[in-house]
């Protein structure tokens, strides 16, 4: 049985119908703290709330989907971003990995399923990071510990060079 998933995903898509329909099929996997948004200002808006993800269609009412993702990137966010587009255009998909962009989608029959394998993609790799920075934390400590145990070793040594024969 798949567990909840408590990463924030922020929805942004203008067409209310597809919008509803994304937020559906993530809460059927288990991705229970979604929030839907139909404008890319709304969503620039709630950056404050720190989303892990945003899925987002290029062509918004507004700003389109780079810009929000530019402005994400500017107020200093480290969400990751996915393109969930109708465009089928090479060039626009490396436009927005070019300004960040973990991936662009084109909306096809298989596009939900695809967003979801890149979301469990992107949790993996931050649960990978977030494992590496605890182990360089605990490797620092333990060779911190050691240098100090060898320097308390030495100091005796020099100040009580009699008193350790055991060294």
């Amino acid at each position: 049985m798949q567990k909840e998933n408590d990463s924030l995903i922020f929805v942004v898509e203008d067409n209310r119908v597809y919008n509803k329909l994304i937020v559906s099929y993530l809460k059927s996997n288990k991705f229970t703290n979604v929030m839907a948004f139909y404008s890319g200002e709304d969503a620039i808006n709630n950056l404050n709330r720190n989303p892990d993800i945003i899925i987002q269609d290029f062509l918004l009412d507004g700003m389109n989907g780079i810009d929000v993702l530019k402005k994400a990137k500017e107020i200093g966010s480290d969400v990751e971003f996915i393109f969930l587009s109708g465009q089928d255009n090479i060039d626009v998909a490396i436009n927005t990995m070019k300004y960040g962009a973990y991936d662009y989608i084109v909306k096809d029959q298989m596009a939900l399923k695809k967003m979801v394998n890149k979301i469990n993609k992107i949790q993996s790799v931050n649960k990978l990071v977030q494992t590496n920075k605890r182990y360089r934390v605990w490797v620092v400590l333990f060779f911190s510990i050691l240098v100090l145990v060898i320097i308390i070793i030495l100091v005796l040594a020099l100040w009580m060079p009699g008193k350790l024969a055991f060294l």
